[in-house]
């Protein structure tokens, strides 16, 4: 009996610590549910957190591509107008420059050389008149000066005048309008016109001595308007592709000497051995065809600087008594440029020649004889036929003499249809 009390009492002893066990873990469960019911609580309010949040994103969403659609639509319109605007642009681009004259010519006058001061050579008194008209006041049989020496005095008219201070970047304001009318599918001619030594390679190259015409310090403020030319046509290029147009661009060196056409880029056409000629004439905005000429497609302003260098070398040059460096040729560089714009279906095609003309001088004051007598007469012959074709145009004769010289019958569809500009 006393085993069995004894079996009893400890089985409620194991009970009682297995009750005292589950109160414990009924109490530790009750906190720790107390504990997640907070968690689910707090975990439900971020949730309509992030519910109310996301609501608002999805509106805000909604609202910035609806705004995004206007604005994408804004830009098309903009961008369409972009193109009217640009297409306007060039016509009045167009009509300004008929305004001012589709024939101009302006005087650059050259300061005195150190040479011509270190010589006491007496220079002639040059004045001007707004900035258009220009005196000259030269020794010689009519009037009096007041040392009592006579006195000869001749005014000159031109569009305008640039006084011997003038940098290059002024001269090239002022031609820069006319490269951006090649851009624009305009066909234009520069000349450079004057006396040997009057400085026209300087203006369209550049100093002699330069070797890098993309050279950013030394001969910056010296490149001449060939190299600016074609700096700014690529840079307007560049500029253009975004409005859907790309270019193809092209380029010739040449010469004519003694009314032969030479190819500054092929030494076999500088030394005779393969002969340029006119095979089609231009005109009336055509194109004329060249035969054994390099046309070189050009894709930036360096591929032009280093065919430029080549052509430099090959030019025809002799010292006569006006200058130890006389060129004794006509040098034709010209561009074209070809466009074409996906977004308007729209075609263009400009000609840029800038033309460094043979050194214009007095056959008795040059002190030529032999072949320098021969080149200067076909120097002379060719500008005088240069003279009456500009005369021609400008009193819009029906027949233009193209043809009497190489000159003008290479330029014939430049020289007859849009502007040209001429340097003295």
């Amino acid at each position: 009996m006393s085993s069995v009390k004894s079996d009893y009492e400890n089985l409620q002893n194991t009970h009682q610590q297995e009750a005292s066990s589950l109160k414990s873990s009924i109490t530790s469960l009750i906190c720790s549910k107390s504990g997640l019911q907070a968690q689910l609580d707090a975990t439900q309010l971020l949730v309509e957190s992030l519910k109310e949040e996301i609501k608002q994103l999805t509106k805000m969403k909604a609202d910035k591509e609806n705004e995004n659609e206007r604005l994408l639509k804004n830009i098309a319109n903009l961008e369409s107008k972009l193109l009217a605007e640009e297409s306007a642009r060039r016509k009045l681009h167009n009509v300004i420059q008929e305004l001012k004259g589709n024939i101009r010519v302006f005087c650059r006058m050259r300061p005195a050389l150190s040479e011509e001061l270190k010589n006491g050579i007496q220079l002639a008194s040059i004045t001007t008149a707004d900035n258009k008209i220009i005196e000259v006041n030269q020794m010689g049989d009519v009037g009096m000066n007041d040392s009592g020496k006579a006195q000869k005095k001749y005014e000159f008219s031109f569009d305008a005048v640039f006084p011997p201070s003038a940098s290059q970047q002024e001269i090239f304001e002022e031609i820069s309008q006319l490269v951006q009318s090649a851009i624009d599918e305009y066909n234009v001619c520069i000349f450079a016109y004057g006396q040997t030594g009057s400085g026209k390679t300087y203006t369209m190259e550049g100093p002699e001595n330069i070797i890098d015409f993309s050279a950013p310090l030394d001969h910056e403020s010296h490149l001449g308007m060939i190299p600016r030319s074609v700096k700014k046509i690529f840079k307007c290029l560049r500029d253009l592709e975004p409005r859907g147009w790309k270019y193809r661009v092209e380029t010739f060196f040449l010469e004519i000497y003694n009314e032969r056409i030479q190819d500054l880029l092929n030494s076999d056409s500088v030394s005779g051995n393969a002969k340029c000629e006119i095979i089609k004439s231009g005109g009336k905005g055509n194109d004329c065809l060249l035969s054994n000429v390099t046309t070189s497609t050009v894709s930036c302003a360096e591929d032009v600087y280093n065919l430029l260098k080549k052509a430099r070398i090959n030019r025809a040059v002799a010292a006569t008594k006006c200058n130890e460096y006389s060129s004794r040729s006509h040098y034709v560089f010209q561009l074209k440029i070809y466009g074409e714009n996906s977004l308007t279906d729209e075609k263009c095609e400009g000609i840029l020649n800038l033309v460094d003309l043979a050194g214009s001088e007095r056959i008795k004051d040059s002190g030529s004889a032999g072949d320098r007598l021969t080149e200067a007469k076909a120097i002379n012959k060719s500008l005088s036929n240069l003279g009456k074709v500009i005369m021609s145009l400008s009193k819009k004769e029906n027949h233009v003499p193209y043809r009497y010289s190489k000159l003008t019958h290479l330029l014939a569809s430049s020289l007859g249809v849009f502007w040209n500009q001429m340097w003295g």
